[in-house]
């Protein structure tokens, strides 16, 4: 007997669906609608609201915890310089942890039910549904929950008066992700750099999907090999 084959109901709620797919999640959630208008998520009005957030709410909420962990270490005696060069780090930071989560975290492969449903809310959902206007930056909430570990994870590595502003640098780089992830998604940029950084990202989600995970740049995918293929180069193979 040959078991009937999941299909997801796009007029439900979507993440309790999802898991149901089995191995046949990956390829449902790389074929993208291109649709403004997002899906539901869940049945509950309070647990929906949380997967929705207007990307101007990031740069509100975390520019001034940016600026508070900063100002900490300005306190503890370091100057300007030595600031700059330890957000900078930071930021640095960042952009590997950027590259590594979308491609190692974001990009696993999932066939069971969890494991699916887990990844949808992560990410799957993103590549299925990739210009919906309200799921592309990371919920405060989550981003909230998350962000004790990693400060935790710095006091580690870190003095206690260069930590808060390595740690404030960090944050800065992801807000500016955040807001370069909505930039080239919804904005028509006309100069030459947002330009080629949209058409980069824009060719991960409709082109070669498993390559190309920089977001506000393509130094890690160079570093780590994996640019995608530009036409050209693909003919001259």
């Amino acid at each position: 007997m040959v078991a009937q084959e999941f299909t997801v109901d796009l007029d439900k709620p979507l993440v309790f669906q999802v898991g149901h797919l089995g191995e046949a999640y990956q390829e449902w959630a790389h074929q993208p609608i291109v649709s403004v208008e997002g899906p539901r998520f869940f049945e509950s009005d309070f647990w929906e609201s949380l997967t929705r957030t207007k990307w101007y709410a990031i740069p509100i909420i975390w520019l001034p915890v940016v600026c508070w962990f900063i100002l900490k270490s300005i306190r503890m005696g370091h100057t300007l310089p030595q600031i700059v060069v330890m957000v900078l780090f930071g930021i640095f930071i960042w952009t590997l942890l950027e590259y590594t989560l979308h491609r190692f975290l974001f990009h696993i492969k999932t066939k069971s039910y969890w494991g699916n449903t887990i990844h949808y809310l992560l990410h799957g959902c993103h590549h299925k549904h990739p210009m919906d206007g309200l799921r592309l930056v990371f919920p405060p909430a989550a981003t909230a929950v998350l962000l004790v570990p990693i400060w935790n994870l710095v006091k580690l590595f870190s003095t206690p008066s260069t930590g808060p502003a390595l740690f404030g640098g960090g944050l800065l780089g992801y807000v500016m992700y955040d807001c370069t992830h909505y930039y080239l998604h919804h904005a028509q940029p006309t100069s030459k750099v947002p330009k080629s950084l949209k058409k980069y990202h824009l060719n991960h989600h409709f082109r070669i999907q498993n390559k190309g995970f920089g977001i506000t740049s393509a130094l890690w995918d160079r570093v780590f090999r994996t640019l995608p293929e530009t036409k050209a180069a693909a003919k001259a193979g």
